[in-house]
């Protein structure tokens, strides 16, 4: 009898290994069903299991070279446009009133250092504005001359690059439309490239930012202000930053003029800023005394509501009518949307337009770097701004961080031209409170805060963040959200679980950084704090002096969510800050294990179905896949590929413990 039942035990088993082997290649059509990412240094790992600090490193720097190699593809293109508008434009111009507008088009491409008329037909007359070629080093002058022979047989033709000065240079040749011997040669810089990578090893933590020393600064543990030195990039993963002789205090009330002169006669201090718009609020700088030293004086002595450092903060028109939907997807013209805009079809961007394409009604406050505010992108699209740092200045951005933000929320959409925006008519209000190397403190982020809100934001996004909790910033952040306005924040590039703040508040809707491939991006933060997950790698968009770059990171990820906010807003304006929340959380694409995860906390926006749900339709039907999910095939099959995941993501090691 046993041995009967042994018998069928083993058939049993035999046939159910037979199935398994035959169906399960078909239910996980990838690795990143089991929770793993084939495209992570050093080989296929687990997803959320922590690198160690040398293969981080290497993904990150994988990253900011892809998005180097996009931002030079990104100008390569976008010479060859300029070039071609002004050939097309300046055609049958006499030759002085065509020199002219060369110099014309030069002030506006200031990247091109040598540009050169080759008139049609007549090899020996040319017009030429900026460097003689002639003087080009080698391998320069090499490249120069075998563009040059490709032009004048009608072809177009780009040099690799090389370096000039310590710059990346490439030489163009566009040849004239006409079809006649003749055309244009460009020497350009694409110090863009540069900019990105400096800007990138910041944002990606791969350089020891801030700098010991600068600005007085020193780095801390957040949970116990113990001192500690940053000396590699990896360091500044679970670090904070603050002005080692600045405090800042929240006082029960308003000093009395006599007790600030008392103050500056015992601790030798001055004010360096003061606001009652939140209480009675200082920021003191001493020059004999350390921030610890007078924050004990102040708790002794004062009482006052919180006393902390000074800490920094990183670098991480016309309204539109709701219109009938249809079944064929709108795609913009911009010139760079459909070859490498992956970031918007992704979370269902074109079919969300049908619904609304924002209106200009709803204000986005962009609290960064500041925005250039005569992008050929975003022309129109902002309003009056703020500059925290040197207040009267006009908030122009000096880095790229708060340009490229903006441009993702707001840039100018089927205007045959850049990159396309994930909303038509929302205004943008630039708010510069980084400083040129990209940092920030508590004051300037905390007053752009409120600066935003009494100025009627609808939406603040801060693509910015450290790792201590600050009194201030969250007393502003708590004086927004009580108004009304919506408040979202980047996790942070360190690969941690360490909460990153201001995105770890509660009142904030903390974001994460999805790829291509809809994994979680390998340099995002995580945590049980994050409420949801968007496009960040690799992601084109607007660049201070009006030209365009790929730049990877939460800031990235970021203002998606602020732009689907401010398309929520346009479609049914009488939703609360709450209700809207909670629409985003609900409508999102489940990513991970099932429910709510550290990873993509509710998952990845969905624009068309949030919209939907927010213009009270009927919501996607049961059986449609969220965007970029794959489409499972229905019956049987797409139930047990379900079953099987779901029972993988419980026996896959997650990495919380």
């Amino acid at each position: 009898m046993r041995r009967r039942q042994g018998r069928r035990a083993a058939v049993f088993l035999a046939v159910f290994a037979a199935a398994a082997f035959f169906i399960v290649p078909f239910l996980v059509p990838a690795p990143l069903r089991f929770g793993l990412r084939p495209d992570t240094p050093g080989g296929t790992v687990r997803e959320n299991r922590s690198p160690d600090a040398e293969r981080e490193a290497a993904y990150k720097m994988r990253m900011v070279s892809r998005d180097m190699e996009l931002t030079e593809r990104l100008c390569r293109l976008q010479c060859e446009a300029a070039a071609r508008r002004w050939l097309r434009e300046t055609a049958g111009l006499p030759e002085k009133a065509r020199l002219e507008r060369l110099r014309g088009v030069r002030r506006e491409h200031p990247e091109w250092k040598t540009a050169v008329w080759i008139a049609s037909g007549r090899f020996g007359r040319t017009l030429t504005d900026g460097r003689d070629p002639g003087m080009l080093p080698a391998p320069g002058r090499d490249y120069w001359n075998t563009v040059l022979k490709a032009v004048r047989r009608g072809k177009t033709a780009q040099s690799p690059s090389f370096l000039l000065g310590g710059v990346p240079h490439f030489i163009a040749g566009i040849p004239d439309p006409q079809g006649r011997l003749g055309g244009m040669m460009l020497l350009v810089a694409a110090d863009v490239v540069r900019d990105v990578e400096r800007s990138q090893r910041r944002n990606m933590r791969l350089v020891p930012y801030p700098q010991e020393g600068r600005y007085r600064i020193e780095s801390v543990r957040p949970e116990n202000l113990k001192d500690t030195t940053v000396r590699e990039g990896e360091d500044n993963g679970r670090v904070s930053h603050y002005t080692v002789d600045e405090v800042v205090v929240r006082f029960r009330r308003p000093l009395r003029d006599e007790e600030i002169l008392e103050l500056r006669r015992k601790l030798n201090l001055t004010v360096v800023r003061k606001t009652g718009r939140l209480g009675a609020v200082y920021v003191f700088r001493s020059r004999d005394k350390t921030a610890k030293e007078l924050m004990a004086y102040f708790k002794e002595n004062w009482n006052p509501v919180y006393v902390e450092p000074h800490y920094l903060y990183l670098t991480n028109g016309r309204r539109a009518r709701a219109q009938t939907r249809t079944d064929d997807r709108f795609t913009p013209n911009d010139t760079y949307y459909a070859a490498y805009q992956w970031n918007l079809p992704a979370i269902a961007t074109e079919r969300g337009w049908d619904l609304t394409r924002g209106s200009d009604d709803v204000v986005v406050a962009v609290i960064d770097t500041g925005v250039q505010s005569d992008h050929p992108d975003l022309k129109g699209r902002l309003t009056e701004g703020y500059n925290v740092i040197n207040p009267g200045e006009p908030p122009e951005d000096d880095v790229g961080h708060g340009t490229h933000v903006a441009g993702i929320i707001a840039a100018t959409v089927n205007n045959a031209e850049g990159v396309a925006g994930m909303t038509w008519f929302t205004k943008i209000m630039p708010i510069k409170a980084l400083d040129s190397t990209g940092t920030g403190s508590t004051y300037s982020v905390a007053e752009a805060v409120i600066w935003a809100t009494d100025q009627g934001a609808d939406v603040i996004n801060l693509s910015l963040g450290n790792y201590a909790e600050a009194a201030y910033l969250h007393d502003a952040i708590r004086y927004a959200v009580g108004r009304g306005v919506l408040v979202v924040a980047a996790s942070g590039n360190d690969n941690t679980d360490q909460p990153g703040y201001p995105a770890a508040y509660p009142e904030v809707l903390a974001v994460a950084a999805t790829d291509p491939d809809t994994g979680r991006a390998y340099f995002s933060n995580y945590g049980d704090y994050i409420d949801l997950a968007a496009p960040g790698t690799n992601i084109p968009s607007t660049f201070p002096g009006g030209r365009y770059a790929a730049l990877s990171g939460t800031s990235m990820a970021s203002p998606h969510v602020a732009a689907l906010i401010a398309l929520v807003r346009a479609v049914n304006p009488a939703l609360t800050p709450e209700e809207i929340a909670d629409l985003l959380r609900e409508t999102a694409s489940d990513m991970g294990r099932p429910g709510p995860d550290p990873e993509f906390g509710h998952g990845v926006i969905d624009v068309r179905r949030a919209l939907e749900r927010a213009a009270g339709m009927t919501a996607a039907s049961e059986d449609e896949e969220p965007a970029g999910r794959v489409e499972w095939q229905d019956g049987l099959q797409g139930g047990l590929r379900r079953i099987v995941r779901t029972v993988l993501s419980l026996l896959t090691p997650t990495g919380d413990g």
